[in-house]
């Protein structure tokens, strides 16, 4: 594969110091680091191997790489591995993408509480889907998920949301056959909706207590009954809790939805 003639550690080695010190004090530390490593990568500030022949003693000088998940250089050839890896994955069968977004105000609390609000998106989308999906009244199955994080939406904002690949059906719960969906729908898109958000909120007032920073307006989240009018003006409307119905996916195409933006979504009222 031929190296490209720009690429972005070019324009930050070039150009960094210069927008670096325009925007002092506006750059946050793991800003500057993934600058850091980008401008670093593959270059001998990270050292690096030497490979020589045994026939002809050729030498040859290769850099390490910086292995910051968002240098382009280094996440490209992860991404593609990752990729054929999961498409071995696949069933002979319909997937369906599935994306579980966070409101604005929660959104805010996942900033400065990454590791906490990032897993309880995680645990709270799959156990959402798992459940409901269990449920005899919808598909009666137990079914496998693959869950990919996005924190960032595509005007590049603070967006957490969760990118979910679902095969269209299950094993059946006795463990004996496949049970398949019905064509072109999965799940209802309401119920997983309200299931979600109850297990979020929930988990979230619980880590809100064990003294989760930045969460004072967790208390107005709550989802119990007696607080459930408050919860209206910060989970409702185009951009409160939303989550797409799910869309059908072939067997090949499914898997590059992953890396696109967040299809439209339907967003729930409060109770």
């Amino acid at each position: 594969m031929s190296r490209p003639s720009l690429e972005v550690a070019d324009i930050f080695r070039g150009h960094g110091s210069a927008w670096r010190r325009a925007n002092a004090g506006h750059i946050s530390l793991g800003q500057l680091k993934v600058m850091s490593a980008i401008e670093s990568c593959r270059t001998a500030a990270l050292g690096g191997h030497v490979a020589r022949c045994e026939e002809c003693a050729y030498s040859q000088v290769s850099y390490n790489s910086c292995r910051n998940r968002h240098c382009p250089k280094c996440q490209g050839a992860a991404a593609k591995d990752w990729l054929a890896a999961r498409e071995a994955d696949l069933l002979p069968v319909p997937y369906y993408h599935v994306v579980f977004t966070l409101p604005a105000a929660i959104a805010d609390i996942a900033y400065q509480n990454k590791t906490v609000v990032y897993d309880l998106l995680f645990k709270a989308s799959a156990e959402t889907l798992i459940t409901i999906a269990a449920d005899p009244k919808h598909l009666g199955a137990r079914i496998g998920v693959t869950s990919v994080l996005h924190t960032w939406g595509s005007a590049m904002t603070h967006h957490p949301h969760v990118h979910m690949i679902v095969p269209g059906g299950g094993i059946s719960l006795d463990g004996k056959r496949w049970v398949a969906c019905r064509p072109r729908f999965f799940l209802p898109v309401r119920v997983l909706s309200r299931l979600f958000r109850r297990l979020f909120l929930e988990r979230l007032i619980a880590a809100h207590e064990a003294g989760l920073s930045g969460s004072s307006e967790v208390m107005l989240l709550s989802p119990t009954p007696r607080r459930s009018r408050r919860i209206s003006p910060h989970c409702a409307g185009p951009n409160g809790w939303s989550m797409p119905s799910a869309r059908s996916a072939g067997r090949r195409p499914c898997w590059p939805i992953c890396h696109a933006t967040p299809t439209a979504s339907l967003s729930p009222t409060a109770d």
